[in-house]
């Protein structure tokens, strides 16, 4: 099976630009880089894709093995850039996609120029002297509530998510994304997610980076984005205005702005 089939690749922009690649968070898919994306068309190879068990991705491709860890998900980022002959590439991963952006430059440095985090999280559960925003009965109850109830999981979730309650449609586009993913998929990806401990994987990464921090994001708070802009030698650290989760939808000015800074 191609790979570009597999995830669903989509390219747009220069032909001869640097690769900018998006990586989707959680339930979510390329759909949601679809107000930052274009903004970088002009002067970047763009490239969106889905995780395979997400968006338009060919699930029979999925396997549980395979994605019984964040290296999984990070292969297909690799074999997204092989397929592609894809070098210098800078990655925009929200979410869980940081992470998974970091083991993929961990594994081939090389291979990638920058890294842009945004709401990055290396571990959810607090643990001694590391602040991560859930106990670990917070993320039992919540996996517990996802297995035993996906849809109903979905609708109470993504808003508290997406936060900006004064602008409920954000809310329900993210609980629409849920909703259209695969749940078993999705209730193995959770535990993934959320059970993961990268805070190691931080110290080995030498690719140039950026920590995009949210106020009053309840997923990945502020404690965490400064561990991580720590953790990560050389890196650049923005608090945005920008509440929730989410920027990408609910703030896509300040993150395109964000992150051409950067680049």
């Amino acid at each position: 099976m191609s790979v570009l089939v597999r995830n669903h690749v989509k390219v747009s922009g220069r032909p001869d630009g640097k690769p900018l690649v998006f990586a989707h968070g959680f339930g979510c898919d390329q759909n949601m880089w679809r107000l930052v994306a274009p903004a970088f068309e002009d002067a970047y190879k763009v490239v969106l894709f889905d995780y395979v068990g997400a968006g338009r991705s060919d699930l029979s491709a999925y396997s549980p093995e395979r994605y019984s860890s964040l290296h999984g998900y990070a292969q297909d980022v690799l074999d997204i850039c092989h397929e592609l002959d894809l070098t210098e590439v800078s990655f925009v991963g929200h979410s869980v996609s940081s992470l998974i952006g970091v083991l993929a430059a961990n594994a081939e440095p090389d291979r990638f120029a920058d890294l842009v985090l945004v709401g990055p999280s290396p571990r959810y559960i607090d643990d001694d002297g590391y602040v991560g925003g859930f106990s670990a009965q917070d993320i039992e109850e919540l996996l517990e509530s996802l297995d035993s109830n996906y849809l109903g999981w979905s609708s109470q979730m993504a808003p508290v998510i997406m936060g900006n309650p004064e602008r409920p449609e954000l809310g329900e586009e993210l609980a629409n994304s849920f909703c259209r993913t695969d749940p078993d998929i999705a209730q193995r990806f959770a535990r993934v997610t959320f059970l993961s401990d990268n805070r190691a994987d931080l110290d080995k990464c030498r690719t140039r980076a950026l920590v995009l921090q949210c106020a009053n994001d309840v997923i990945a708070p502020e404690a965490v984005g400064r561990y991580v802009h720590a953790a990560l030698p050389g890196s650049e650290l923005v608090l945005m205005r920008a509440t929730g989760h989410c920027p990408n939808l609910s703030a896509p000015e300040e993150t395109i702005a964000a992150i051409k800074a950067f680049l």
